[in-house]
Protein backbone atom coordinates (compact mmCIF):
# COMPACT_ATOMS: atom_id res chain seq x y z
CA UNK A 1 0.00 0.00 0.00
CA UNK A 2 2.54 2.26 0.98
CA UNK A 3 5.02 1.24 -2.70
CA UNK A 4 1.61 2.12 -4.08
CA UNK A 5 0.67 5.68 -2.37
CA UNK A 6 4.50 6.47 -3.03
CA UNK A 7 4.24 5.75 -7.01
CA UNK A 8 1.06 7.87 -7.59
CA UNK A 9 2.54 10.61 -5.43
CA UNK A 10 5.48 10.45 -8.05
CA UNK A 11 3.23 10.15 -11.22
CA UNK A 12 1.24 13.58 -9.38
CA UNK A 13 4.67 15.40 -9.14
CA UNK A 14 6.06 14.49 -12.42
CA UNK A 15 2.76 15.89 -14.22
CA UNK A 16 2.28 18.88 -11.53
CA UNK A 17 5.83 19.46 -13.01
CA UNK A 18 5.43 18.93 -16.22
CA UNK A 19 2.56 21.56 -16.04
CA UNK A 20 4.64 23.78 -14.69
CA UNK A 21 7.20 23.70 -17.20
CA UNK A 22 4.42 24.32 -19.89
CA UNK A 23 3.30 27.27 -17.69
CA UNK A 24 6.35 29.00 -17.12
CA UNK A 25 7.60 32.18 -18.96
CA UNK A 26 11.40 31.91 -18.14
CA UNK A 27 11.33 35.95 -18.89
CA UNK A 28 8.72 36.17 -16.08
CA UNK A 29 11.28 33.94 -13.72
CA UNK A 30 14.18 36.26 -14.82
CA UNK A 31 12.40 39.51 -14.20
CA UNK A 32 11.08 37.92 -10.68
CA UNK A 33 14.40 37.12 -9.69
CA UNK A 34 15.92 40.55 -10.35
CA UNK A 35 12.93 41.96 -8.73
CA UNK A 36 14.07 39.75 -5.91
CA UNK A 37 17.90 40.59 -6.01
CA UNK A 38 16.92 44.00 -6.22
CA UNK A 39 14.48 43.84 -2.76
CA UNK A 40 17.74 41.92 -1.12
CA UNK A 41 19.86 44.96 -1.95
CA UNK A 42 17.72 47.38 -0.41
CA UNK A 43 17.44 45.68 2.60
CA UNK A 44 21.55 45.18 2.55
CA UNK A 45 21.31 49.25 2.39
CA UNK A 46 18.77 49.80 5.14
CA UNK A 47 21.06 47.43 7.08
CA UNK A 48 24.38 50.15 6.21
CA UNK A 49 22.21 53.22 7.36
CA UNK A 50 20.94 51.28 10.18
CA UNK A 51 24.39 50.52 11.55
CA UNK A 52 25.38 53.39 10.60
CA UNK A 53 22.73 55.79 12.32
CA UNK A 54 23.39 53.33 15.76
CA UNK A 55 27.29 53.98 15.91
CA UNK A 56 26.53 57.66 14.98
CA UNK A 57 24.11 57.41 18.42
CA UNK A 58 27.16 55.53 20.20
CA UNK A 59 29.50 58.37 19.78
CA UNK A 60 27.42 61.16 20.92
CA UNK A 61 26.91 59.26 24.30
CA UNK A 62 30.58 59.13 24.17
CA UNK A 63 31.30 62.38 23.37
CA UNK A 64 28.82 63.48 26.50
CA UNK A 65 30.72 60.76 28.43
CA UNK A 66 33.94 62.76 27.70
CA UNK A 67 32.39 65.79 28.50
CA UNK A 68 31.53 64.21 31.95
CA UNK A 69 35.01 63.04 32.42
CA UNK A 70 35.95 66.88 32.35
CA UNK A 71 33.42 67.90 34.72
CA UNK A 72 33.99 65.09 37.50
CA UNK A 73 37.95 65.64 36.92
CA UNK A 74 37.18 69.86 37.64
CA UNK A 75 35.05 68.89 40.43
CA UNK A 76 37.54 66.48 42.10
CA UNK A 77 39.91 69.04 42.09
CA UNK A 78 37.79 71.86 43.21
CA UNK A 79 36.99 69.54 46.31
CA UNK A 80 40.50 69.05 46.97
CA UNK A 81 41.57 72.27 46.94
CA UNK A 82 38.52 73.10 49.39
CA UNK A 83 39.53 70.64 51.51
CA UNK A 84 36.96 67.89 50.70
CA UNK A 85 38.52 64.41 50.17
CA UNK A 86 35.64 62.60 50.34
CA UNK A 87 33.66 64.51 47.62
CA UNK A 88 37.30 64.40 45.40
CA UNK A 89 37.04 60.59 45.82
CA UNK A 90 33.07 60.59 45.15
CA UNK A 91 33.94 62.32 42.09
CA UNK A 92 36.63 60.06 40.70
CA UNK A 93 34.86 57.51 41.00
CA UNK A 94 31.95 58.18 39.15
CA UNK A 95 35.12 59.26 36.80
CA UNK A 96 36.15 55.55 36.86
CA UNK A 97 32.28 54.58 36.33
CA UNK A 98 32.72 57.16 33.05
CA UNK A 99 36.01 55.83 32.10
CA UNK A 100 34.16 52.21 31.87
CA UNK A 101 31.54 53.43 30.00
CA UNK A 102 33.36 54.70 27.52
CA UNK A 103 35.70 52.06 27.36
CA UNK A 104 32.28 49.60 26.26
CA UNK A 105 31.12 52.30 24.18
CA UNK A 106 34.10 52.20 22.30
CA UNK A 107 34.37 48.44 21.68
CA UNK A 108 30.54 49.09 20.64
CA UNK A 109 31.48 51.48 18.15
CA UNK A 110 34.45 49.25 16.87
CA UNK A 111 32.52 46.50 16.32
CA UNK A 112 29.22 48.76 14.60
CA UNK A 113 32.18 49.77 12.42
CA UNK A 114 33.55 46.32 11.64
CA UNK A 115 29.39 45.67 10.66
CA UNK A 116 29.55 48.79 8.46
CA UNK A 117 32.37 47.59 6.62
CA UNK A 118 31.23 44.13 5.72
CA UNK A 119 28.03 45.57 4.78
CA UNK A 120 29.07 48.00 2.47
CA UNK A 121 31.50 45.72 0.95
CA UNK A 122 28.52 43.12 1.06
CA UNK A 123 26.31 45.68 -0.88
CA UNK A 124 29.50 46.38 -3.14
CA UNK A 125 29.72 42.91 -4.13
CA UNK A 126 25.76 42.46 -4.35
CA UNK A 127 25.64 45.54 -6.55
CA UNK A 128 27.90 44.10 -9.05
CA UNK A 129 26.47 40.47 -9.25
CA UNK A 130 23.10 42.49 -9.56
CA UNK A 131 24.46 44.42 -12.92
CA UNK A 132 25.80 41.50 -14.01
CA UNK A 133 22.33 39.44 -13.92
CA UNK A 134 20.55 42.17 -15.29
CA UNK A 135 22.91 42.12 -18.37
CA UNK A 136 22.62 38.14 -18.43
CA UNK A 137 19.09 38.75 -18.06
CA UNK A 138 18.23 40.92 -20.94
CA UNK A 139 20.82 38.92 -23.18
CA UNK A 140 18.76 35.62 -22.01
CA UNK A 141 15.74 36.99 -22.88
CA UNK A 142 16.41 38.47 -26.30
CA UNK A 143 18.00 35.19 -27.33
CA UNK A 144 14.44 33.19 -25.78
CA UNK A 145 12.09 35.51 -27.69
CA UNK A 146 14.44 35.04 -30.80
CA UNK A 147 14.41 31.33 -30.55
CA UNK A 148 10.56 31.39 -29.26
CA UNK A 149 9.68 33.81 -33.23
CA UNK A 150 12.11 30.98 -34.78
CA UNK A 151 10.37 28.11 -33.41
CA UNK A 152 6.63 29.87 -34.34
CA UNK A 153 8.16 30.81 -37.83
CA UNK A 154 8.70 27.15 -38.45
CA UNK A 155 5.55 25.55 -36.46
CA UNK A 156 3.85 28.15 -39.00
CA UNK A 157 5.93 26.61 -42.54
CA UNK A 158 5.24 23.32 -41.29
CA UNK A 159 1.84 23.13 -39.97
CA UNK A 160 2.69 21.67 -36.82
CA UNK A 161 1.48 24.83 -34.13
CA UNK A 162 -1.61 24.90 -32.60
CA UNK A 163 -2.84 27.33 -34.68
CA UNK A 164 -1.97 26.13 -37.93
CA UNK A 165 -3.24 22.69 -37.14
CA UNK A 166 -6.62 23.95 -36.20
CA UNK A 167 -6.21 26.08 -39.81
CA UNK A 168 -5.18 22.58 -41.44
CA UNK A 169 -8.40 21.04 -40.02
CA UNK A 170 -10.53 23.57 -40.49
CA UNK A 171 -9.43 23.88 -44.33
CA UNK A 172 -9.54 19.66 -44.93
CA UNK A 173 -13.05 19.97 -43.26
CA UNK A 174 -14.04 22.32 -46.12
CA UNK A 175 -12.39 20.42 -48.43
CA UNK A 176 -14.90 16.90 -47.78
CA UNK A 177 -17.65 19.08 -47.35
CA UNK A 178 -16.91 20.85 -51.21
CA UNK A 179 -16.03 17.16 -52.47
CA UNK A 180 -19.60 16.13 -50.91
CA UNK A 181 -21.49 18.87 -52.15
CA UNK A 182 -20.13 18.00 -55.57
CA UNK A 183 -20.68 14.49 -56.04
CA UNK A 184 -24.39 15.45 -54.47
CA UNK A 185 -24.45 17.85 -57.29
CA UNK A 186 -23.66 15.67 -59.81
CA UNK A 187 -25.63 13.00 -58.54
CA UNK A 188 -28.91 14.98 -58.59
CA UNK A 189 -27.83 16.06 -62.35
CA UNK A 190 -27.60 13.13 -63.57
CA UNK A 191 -30.89 11.62 -61.83
CA UNK A 192 -32.63 14.56 -63.29
CA UNK A 193 -31.00 13.76 -66.82
CA UNK A 194 -32.13 10.35 -66.26
CA UNK A 195 -35.54 11.45 -65.20
CA UNK A 196 -35.35 9.82 -61.83
CA UNK A 197 -36.12 12.40 -60.19
CA UNK A 198 -38.19 15.82 -61.54
CA UNK A 199 -37.02 19.43 -62.26
CA UNK A 200 -39.94 21.04 -60.61
CA UNK A 201 -37.93 24.40 -61.90
CA UNK A 202 -38.55 23.68 -65.34
CA UNK A 203 -40.82 26.22 -67.81
CA UNK A 204 -44.62 24.87 -67.02
CA UNK A 205 -43.75 22.63 -64.50
CA UNK A 206 -43.30 19.92 -67.18
CA UNK A 207 -42.05 16.66 -65.80
CA UNK A 208 -39.49 14.64 -67.73
CA UNK A 209 -42.10 12.60 -70.17
CA UNK A 210 -43.91 15.82 -71.24
CA UNK A 211 -40.42 17.10 -72.35
CA UNK A 212 -39.46 13.96 -74.28
CA UNK A 213 -43.17 14.02 -75.66
CA UNK A 214 -42.57 17.13 -76.44
CA UNK A 215 -39.48 16.37 -78.87
CA UNK A 216 -41.13 13.65 -80.55
CA UNK A 217 -44.25 16.11 -81.31
CA UNK A 218 -41.60 18.71 -82.51
CA UNK A 219 -39.76 16.16 -84.59
CA UNK A 220 -43.14 15.09 -86.31
CA UNK A 221 -43.67 18.39 -86.94
CA UNK A 222 -41.02 19.38 -88.49
CA UNK A 223 -40.88 16.16 -90.46
CA UNK A 224 -44.13 17.48 -92.10
CA UNK A 225 -43.03 21.20 -92.58
CA UNK A 226 -40.05 19.51 -94.73
CA UNK A 227 -42.29 17.39 -96.68
CA UNK A 228 -44.68 20.54 -97.25
CA UNK A 229 -41.68 22.58 -98.53
CA UNK A 230 -40.23 19.63 -100.62
CA UNK A 231 -43.79 18.90 -102.25
CA UNK A 232 -44.41 22.80 -103.24
CA UNK A 233 -40.51 22.77 -104.49
CA UNK A 234 -41.27 19.60 -106.53
CA UNK A 235 -45.17 21.77 -107.64
CA UNK A 236 -43.08 24.40 -109.00
CA UNK A 237 -40.40 22.87 -110.99
CA UNK A 238 -43.36 20.78 -112.86
CA UNK A 239 -45.13 24.24 -113.46
CA UNK A 240 -41.71 25.70 -115.10
CA UNK A 241 -41.68 22.48 -117.01
CA UNK A 242 -45.24 23.12 -118.89
CA UNK A 243 -44.49 26.66 -119.25
CA UNK A 244 -41.47 25.79 -121.64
Amino acid sequence: MAGLLSRASTVIKAKLSKLLDRAEDPTETLDYSYEQQLRLLQDVKRGVVDVTTSKKRLRMQTTQLEQSLVKLETQARDALAAGREDLARGALERKALVQQQLQSLDEQVEQLEQQQEKLVQSEKQLQAKIEAFRSQKEVIKAQYSAAEAQVRIGEAATGIGEQMADTGLAIQRAQDKTEQMQARAAAVEELVESGTLEDFTAPGGQTALDRELAQIQAGTQVDRELERLKAELGSGGEKRELEQ
